[in-house]
């Protein structure tokens, strides 16, 4: 039985409660709504509140606890009947034998005794064979096992079903008893909604805080191992450790500054193609264009924003990065076939829609009366765009280049797959350089063990992103409440 099944019923049931609680406020006032204290609908979201509220809290509660409840189940019938003889032999004649470390003489099979890495493997059989997946085990014993596990869920199924929905008809039932045309339900279905609107906010600041503490306690490891000034003011940047301490860069290195240089120097090039565009297509569509040019310009403009980064990162290095290495040739320019000026160009062109349609919006919102004062005082068209829609739009034009700028320095795929993964500390946009947000990914493709400064590196360069995009967003808060205040 799917879950999506039990949440459909739910919400079919406070449907049901929606409406029967309206009929019963109309029939309690008599049909006279001016003696209700609250509007029949406030009395149907009473209804369905306590339908639905209490059933999904049981929901959500039960769903993380039941696998793990029928994974216990499993391994105790395991347990109970490792011992036979029958389901020992089958277990050591197959695959699972070897990889739980059976040994030939042993007469059982502790699981306290198991490594962590075998417990796990053990209970990826199970689930793999009740989901009727290939086994490694060839053993009817371990089919036994499987299908207590899956008949543990799906009688766990039915009853989360039965009881979520008795549940959902026992709250809609005390609800609708409690319905009188005095009953403050106005009151209540809002206070609800308060508390839920609560609980997104608090649900969002714990994920904040979740990923700060994450990145914090990981980047501490790191320079436990790495000092700090090492990292922030180093100039060379090798992560690669060798296994072995007499082999050449055993310790690697950890020089941040031509990572924060590259991901500074391509996020520039970009935003010197992004702003002047957006910004000018934006005062286009706003001031100038006619309402048809706009229906159809600003669609086009926005669907840039929609174009995935890996085909952004195709028309750089397959078409941008040639050109400008063509046009570098045939004037007598090194341009090399990674470089920051080709990543930084298209990143430029993706970011275009997030100043083009947010300076949109904010030159569209600023009053008529403040362009038609400017028009009665004698100032003409351009004037009027500069001296006065400009300043008067302005804080949301510098949110919407911060929020570019906060775009262009998390890319990735982009400079992967334009301007390269050397840590160059150049300043020339023709030479190859990397990112943060690139070796991030970088250090974290594949199997990895968070114990080396290798893969702990990876949080303290996160940190070091975090911290970059707080100081922008604090800057656009300060930049937007001062002129705020004066154009308001």
């Amino acid at each position: 039985m799917d879950t999506i099944l039990v949440i459909v019923a739910i919400v079919l049931l406070a449907a049901a409660g929606f409406v029967m609680g309206r009929r019963r406020a109309v029939v309690r006032s008599g049909g006279v709504s001016r003696s209700l204290h609250s509007l029949p609908n406030y009395h149907g979201h009473f209804v369905a509140l306590w339908s639905a509220v209490p059933a999904l809290i049981l929901l959500v509660l039960w769903l993380p606890l039941e696998p793990t409840l029928a994974m216990n189940a499993a391994l105790d019938y395991f347990q109970q009947h490792i011992a036979e003889a029958n389901n020992l032999e089958t277990i050591r004649q197959s695959k699972l034998a070897l990889l739980l470390g059976l040994s030939p003489d042993q007469t059982t099979i502790r699981l306290e005794d198991l490594a962590a890495d075998q417990f796990g493997l053990l209970q990826t059989e199970i689930r793999n064979m009740a989901a009727g997946g290939a086994s490694t085990g060839h053993a009817a014993f371990m089919q036994e096992v499987a299908d207590v596990y899956s008949g543990y869920r799906e009688t766990s199924y039915i009853l989360m079903f039965v009881v979520c929905l008795a549940l959902a008809g026992a709250g809609a039932g005390f609800a609708w008893t409690r319905i009188a045309p005095e009953m403050r339900a106005r009151n209540h279905v809002e206070r609800a909604i308060t508390w839920f609107m609560i609980l997104c906010s608090t649900v969002a600041i714990l994920t904040t805080v979740g990923i700060v503490l994450s990145l914090l306690f990981e980047a501490m490891r790191f320079f436990a191992q790495i000092p700090v000034t090492d990292f922030i003011f180093g100039l060379h940047w090798s992560p690669q450790t060798a296994i072995r301490e007499d082999q050449v860069g055993s310790t690697g290195a950890f020089g941040a500054v031509p990572l924060f240089a590259g991901t500074i120097l391509i996020s520039l090039i970009a935003m010197c193609v992004a702003v002047p565009v957006g910004l000018f297509s934006a005062i286009y569509m706003a001031e100038y264009a006619d309402n048809r040019v706009r229906a159809v310009v600003k669609p086009i403009l926005e669907i840039l924003a929609g174009i995935p980064t890996v085909v952004y990162g195709f028309f750089a290095a397959l078409t941008v990065a040639p050109f400008f290495r063509g046009v570098g040739e045939s004037i007598g320019l090194d341009v090399s076939s990674e470089s920051a000026l080709a990543a930084g160009m298209v990143m430029g062109i993706m970011i275009i829609p997030f100043v083009s349609s947010l300076s949109d919006d904010v030159i569209t919102a600023v009053p008529q009366s403040m362009r038609e004062g400017s028009y009665g005082l004698g100032a003409t068209k351009s004037e009027t765009i500069t001296r006065v829609i400009l300043p008067a739009a302005l804080p949301g034009v510098v949110g919407g280049i911060l929020l570019a700028v906060s775009r262009a320095i998390g890319e990735t795929m982009i400079v992967v797959m334009a301007a390269g993964l050397g840590a160059n500390l150049t300043a020339n946009p023709l030479e190859a350089v990397t990112t943060v947000t690139v070796q991030i990914v970088t250090l974290l493709v594949g199997d990895q063990e968070f114990d080396s400064p290798k893969t702990l590196a990876a949080f303290a360069l996160g940190l070091v992103l975090f911290l970059m995009t707080l100081c922008l967003n604090i800057i656009a808060l300060h930049v937007v409440r001062k002129y705020r205040e004066q154009y308001e």
